[in-house]
C-alpha cells in the first residue's frame, strides 16, 4: 500500500512547485494536484527524483492521498480562486483536516474565510510566504495566521521548510485568523518603500552626478559591507552591473521606467489610513508606481513644463556626496521601518491579535525579499523597548537617525533645486519633522473645522471640548 502524504500542495505555478519541492527536500511526502494536469505531470517529469510525490489528476484522489489530520496547501491567486478551491475542497475534507492558504491574500479575506470554515470545523490558516520562486525553494519567511492547533500540526514542517537563521526558523506562528496575511502585507508595504528609498538614491547618482550604471553597482556593493547591508542592496548592485543581452550597454538603461504593482503595497496604506497610522514612505512609494505607470502623461508634461531644472555643468560625486545619500538612505529607511511597525502595533490591537514585533523582526531575518541586517537592531530594540510607541524612540535607531540628520536635509534639498522627485526621502524626513514636535500647526485645523463645521476643539489649559459662536456673538461655550 503507497504511503500517504504529509502534505499536500494544490496549484502548481512557481511558488506552489517550488514550495512542493522545498517540503519533498526536507524529507515530507508530498501530494501534488493542479487544475490543469499538464503542470501535475511537467513538475513529476522534471523534479520526480527530488523527493516522494504523490501526483493526481482528481481533487478526491489528492484529498484521499493525505494523511490525517490532512494539511492541503492552496498556492492560487489571491481572491475568488482561493473561494472556488476551498469551495471545490470542502466536499472532501473531514472535521479537523487544515487548509493553508499560502498566497497574497487580502487579510480581511482570511477573516472571513477562517470564520467560515471555522463553522464547518475546518482550520484554516492564512500563511504569508516571501522570497519570491527562490526563496520558495531554498527557505522562505512565512508568516502564519491561525489557531494554535492547527499550528502544532502543520509547525514540524513549515519550520523545517523556512529559511534558518542562527539556528531559528523564519517561521512563528504570528495569531489569529489574518494576522499572517496582515504581517506579509505589511512586510510588502515596507518592501514598496525600501525599493522607492533606492530608486531615489539611485536618481540622484545618475542625474545630478552622472554615475554610469556600473560606478553606481559598485557604491551599493560598498553599502552592503555597512548597516545597509540587505538582500535589496545586494540585489540592486547586480542589477546595475548586469550588461545588456543585446550588446547596447547597462541592462538598467533599456528598461522602462514603468513600475508595476500586485496590490499588497496599496492595501498597506488604505489599512494605515482606516487605522489612523501615519506610514507616509508606504504610501509615497505607491503613489510613485502609479505615477511611473502613466509614462505619456510624464512625456506630455516634460514638453509643456520643462525637464529638469539643473543649473551648470553635472556635478562630480566624491566621497563626502556619496556619504550624504547613503546616509539619507539609511534614515528614510529607518523611517519606513518604524512606520510599518507601528502599523503592526496598531492593528494587533485593533483586530486583539497580540503581535510579538520582536517574532516579526526576528522571522524577517532569512528568507523574505526585506531580509537585512536592519532587522537584528529591530528585534533587540523591540526586546530593550517593548512599550515604545515607535523604533525611532530606542536608542540606537534616535542616535542613527541624528547622526544622519544633516546629510539628510541636504539630499533633500539637492534633490529639490534639482527638479528630482524623491517623494519616500522627503516624505520620510516630513514625518521626522513633525514627529519630534511636541507641538505642531493642527491647532489651527482644529480652529478651521470649528468653524466652518462647528465639530468643537479642545483647550491646552481645560477638559472637555469647546465651539466658539462664530457667525453670532463670537463667544466660546463647552461643546
Amino acid at each position: 500500500m503507497t504511503e500517504l502524504a504529509d502534505i499536500g500542495v494544490t496549484g502548481l505555478a512557481t511558488m506552489g512547485a517550488n514550495l512542493a519541492r522545498n517540503a519533498a527536500h526536507k524529507g515530507f511526502r508530498v501530494a501534488l494536484h493542479n487544475r490543469t494536469n499538464e503542470k501535475t505531470r511537467k513538475l513529476v517529469a522534471e523534479y520526480g527524483a527530488e523527493g516522494a510525490f504523490i501526483a493526481s489528476e482528481k481533487l478526491n484522489d489528492f484529498v484521499a492521498s493525505l494523511a490525517k489530520p490532512r494539511v492541503v496547501l492552496i498556492m492560487v491567486k489571491a481572491g475568488k480562486p482561493v473561494d472556488d478551491v476551498i469551495e471545490e475542497l470542502l466536499n472532501h475534507l473531514e472535521a479537523g483536516d487544515i487548509i493553508v492558504d499560502g498566497g497574497n491574500s487580502l487579510f480581511e479575506d482570511t477573516r472571513r474565510r477562517e470564520a467560515f470554515l471555522s463553522q464547518k470545523h475546518i482550520n484554516f490558516v492564512g500563511m504569508g510566504v516571501s522570497g519570491g520562486e527562490e526563496g520558495a525553494l531554498e527557505g522562505p519567511s512565512m508568516m502564519p495566521g491561525g489557531t494554535r492547533k492547527a499550528w502544532e500540526r502543520i509547525a514540524p514542517m513549515m519550520t523545517k521548510m523556512a529559511a534558518q537563521v542562527d539556528g531559528t526558523p523564519c517561521c512563528a506562528l504570528m495569531g489569529p485568523d489574518g494576522a499572517g496575511h496582515y504581517v506579509k502585507m505589511v512586510h510588502n508595504g515596507i518592501e514598496y518603500a525600501d525599493m522607492q528609498l533606492i530608486t531615489e538614491a539611485y536618481d540622484l547618482l545618475r542625474t545630478v552626478y552622472d554615475c554610469s550604471a556600473s560606478e553606481i553597482a559598485e557604491i551599493f556593493a560598498g553599502w552592503k559591507s555597512g548597516d545597509l547591508d540587505s538582500y535589496l542592496i545586494e540585489i540592486t548592485a547586480t542589477v546595475l552591473a548586469k550588461r545588456d543581452p543585446q550588446g547596447k550597454g547597462a541592462l538598467i538603461d533599456q528598461i522602462r521606467d514603468e513600475a508595476e504593482q500586485k496590490g499588497t503595497g496599496r492595501w498597506t496604506a488604505q489599512s494605515a489610513l482606516e487605522l489612523g497610522v501615519p506610514i507616509t514612505a508606504i504610501t509615497e512609494a505607491v503613489f510613485a508606481r502609479a505615477l511611473s505607470g502613466r509614462p505619456s502623461q510624464r512625456q506630455a508634461a516634460e514638453a509643456a513644463l520643462g525637464g529638469l531644472r539643473q543649473a551648470g555643468e553635472k556635478r562630480s560625486a566624491g566621497r563626502t556626496e556619496i556619504d550624504k545619500i547613503r546616509d539619507a538612505l539609511y534614515a528614510s529607511k529607518i523611517i519606513a521601518y518604524a512606520q510599518g511597525f507601528e502599523q503592526l502595533a496598531v492593528a494587533s490591537k485593533t483586530y486583539g491579535w497580540d503581535l510579538d514585533l520582536g517574532q516579526i523582526a526576528t522571522i524577517w531575518r532569512g528568507g523574505c525579499i526585506i531580509r537585512a541586517r536592519f532587522l537584528d537592531r529591530i528585534r533587540e530594540s523591540t526586546a530593550a523597548h517593548p512599550d515604545a510607541q515607535s523604533l525611532l524612540l530606542a536608542d540606537y535607531f534616535r542616535d542613527a537617525v541624528l547622526k544622519a540628520e544633516a546629510s539628510w536635509r541636504d539630499v533633500v534639498v539637492l534633490a529639490v533645486q534639482s527638479g528630482i522627485a524623491v517623494p519616500a526621502f522627503a516624505s520620510s524626513l516630513a514625518y521626522y519633522d513633525g514627529l519630534r514636535r511636541a507641538r505642531g500647526p493642527a491647532n489651527l485645523l482644529q480652529g478651521l473645522r470649528d468653524y466652518f463645521g462647528a465639530h468643537t476643539y479642545r483647550r491646552v489649559d481645560a477638559d472637555g471640548s469647546f465651539h466658539i459662536r462664530w457667525s453670532q456673538d463670537g463667544t466660546e461655550i463647552a461643546g
